[in-house]
């Protein structure tokens, strides 16, 4: 069994293969999955928020968008991968709880605008989107296979899926 980083809430890992990287509990939060093929090395962010203006605590990098996906080229960078060769994938942005909702206004929906927001940075890095699996009513877990490149998505409402 290759060795398995677990990504928390508002975290980021990067790694080479054999390993799988991966998170669980992605509701309205956003897995941003980055991949070197040639290099075969690779990174996960679980991240939280659209927006560093919605949190007090803005110290976690990997928290929004904006700040985990440079974090991650970087880090990336430093084990050898080429930013010409990055693609992207990305999983979660769900809206859970619609019907406590009162409105459904983009303004509310804190999965839609994560799933905004990580396309909006990734377009202004020109890293492409390779894979998604993002929206509806319900959760996922996702494994990111090093070996691959493969984004395994896995949920109980419905089933698992490979991007």
């Amino acid at each position: 069994m290759p060795n398995e980083l677990i990504v928390k809430i508002a975290d980021l890992k990067v790694a080479r293969e054999p390993a799988v990287i991966s998170t669980h509990g992605l509701g309205s939060c956003l897995a941003i999955a980055l991949y070197d093929p040639e290099a075969r090395a690779g990174g996960l962010a679980h991240v939280m928020l659209p927006t560093p203006e919605l949190s007090k605590d803005r110290t976690q990098v990997a928290k929004f968008p904006v700040t985990a996906v440079p974090a991650m080229l970087e880090q990336l960078q430093a084990l050898g991968c080429l930013r010409s060769r990055i693609v992207a994938k990305v999983a979660g942005g769900a809206t859970m709880f619609a019907a406590l909702l009162k409105s459904n206004k983009q303004g509310t929906n804190i999965g839609a605008r994560n799933v905004t927001e990580a396309k909006a940075v990734l377009a202004s890095l020109a890293i492409p989107i390779v894979g998604e699996d993002t929206g509806g009513d319900y959760g996922r877990s996702v494994e990111l296979v090093l070996a691959t490149g493969v984004l395994v998505v896995h949920s109980f409402k419905a089933g698992q899926r490979e991007l």
